[in-house]
């Protein structure tokens, strides 16, 4: 008989870590410098960790935040990522992850009809997407080329630098949109992989999707604008998606989930994957994709979907959308304050015109706004990413920071 290790039979303990959640968080005492000797114990180190982790992090639901692209997530993956910690599965092999891998498939069952792919997978955000989706381009398409925008995320020039490719960054216009001039058949090398933007980090802006299609393949970054193909309201601001080859998607910006959770979906995914597929005498099935053991990201996805249906996505995606709106409309009515472009996705640019934007910043709750640099200015950044945020007083805020400049 051997003596039970009561570290993975959780007990008491576990509804106090819960209970923490809900307290003020005491002062803070100090990390020991060196790993100690003996162990703490689980609940004293839960109490000694929780002014760490709860106290100082960043509330992403404030009602004064609007400043990244990172939103509060809804308890029930609070819940489902509690779940998926306890059991640990691994989609590497089906023996240790059956209803995990099937929570994937049927998610990706589920979002696949709204983008016009036929299948797809998860990874760990859309860093990793949009490497699968080049690598991809360049095995089945024989792709050398990557064009993109100057506004393109950092992580396409990256992923077509790990990947060997020519990586070509293509002027964009006042609009912020890629110059499609630079696009034109006759320009285009037969060897290129077209690289469109559905919502770029800074301004949110949504390149011509009518130029899906133009290359040898077509892959759109829409990590951020992607879930409003979800929204009736809003979809059509991404139609032509569905004409591309490929589409990463970041869900956890606004499909409301914990980090480390992306699609990368596939036009022709048999296609695809294909080349994206490796065995091992180990395996029972081939691994597709970058990853090879990873956890299980559909859980939290799936039951987010179950809790709320389309219908709770785009309620809270119209919220977010409206209140861009809301904002950029005070904005571009105060005489002090000047909008860089009305917003495509959530996503508000301006600054003011007295002072700079550093200086306005400071005035302004931490977390309020960003900062973002276009033509090597300074701009204030807001990012409808919180749907629980308080618009009308964030506008009253910066109404009265503006206004009491000396």
């Amino acid at each position: 008989m051997t003596d039970k290790d009561h570290s993975f039979t959780a007990g008491q303990d576990l509804a106090h870590a819960l209970a923490l959640l809900h307290q003020q968080s005491p002062t803070a005492q100090d990390i020991p410098a060196q790993l100690p000797t003996t162990g703490y114990g689980e609940r004293a180190t839960l109490d000694l960790l929780a002014p760490h982790v709860l106290g100082q992090a960043a509330r992403l639901d404030r009602p004064d935040t609007l400043a990244h692209m990172d939103p509060p997530t809804p308890w029930i993956t609070w819940a489902s990522a509690l779940w998926n910690a306890r059991l640990n599965q691994n989609l590497l092999h089906p023996a240790t992850a059956p209803f995990a891998r099937t929570a994937e498939a049927t998610v990706i069952d589920w979002l696949i009809p709204y983008f016009g792919m036929d299948g797809g997978h998860l990874c760990a955000g859309s860093t990793l997407a949009n490497l699968t989706a080049l690598w991809a381009a360049r095995e089945v398409a024989g792709v050398k080329v990557v064009l993109a925008s100057q506004a393109a995320h950092l992580s396409v020039a990256k992923a077509a630098h790990i990947l060997g490719l020519n990586y070509v960054s293509i002027p964009t216009q006042r609009n912020g949109q890629i110059d499609d001039s630079h696009l034109s058949p006759d320009r285009l090398p037969a060897n290129a992989c077209l690289v469109l933007t559905a919502g770029s980090t800074a301004t949110g802006v949504i390149d011509p999707l009518r130029l899906a299609g133009r290359a040898a393949w077509t892959h759109v970054d829409a990590a951020w604008a992607g879930p409003l193909r979800l929204s009736p309201s809003h979809a059509p601001r991404l139609d032509g998606i569905e004409q591309a080859d490929s589409i990463a998607v970041s869900a956890h910006k606004w499909l409301f989930q914990p980090k480390e959770s992306a699609l990368i979906l596939f036009r022709d995914t048999a296609r695809a994957n294909t080349a994206l597929s490796f065995g091992g005498g180990y395996l029972a099935t081939p691994n597709i994709g970058l990853q090879g053991s990873r956890g299980a990201a559909a859980v939290s996805l799936l039951a987010t979907l179950l809790a709320w249906g389309q219908d709770g996505f785009a309620q809270r995606i119209a919220r977010c959308m409206a209140m861009a709106e809301r904002l950029a409309e005070a904005v571009d009515a105060h005489p002090a304050l000047q909008l860089w472009g009305q917003p495509q996705s959530g996503v508000v640019v301006f600054r003011p015109l007295h002072m700079a934007a550093q200086a306005l910043q400071q005035r302004l709750p931490e977390g309020m706004f960003s900062l973002c640099m276009l033509d090597e200015q300074p701009w204030l950044r807001s990012v409808a990413a919180n749907p629980v945020a308080d618009i009308a007083g964030i506008i009253a805020t910066l109404s009265v920071a503006v206004d009491n400049r000396r």
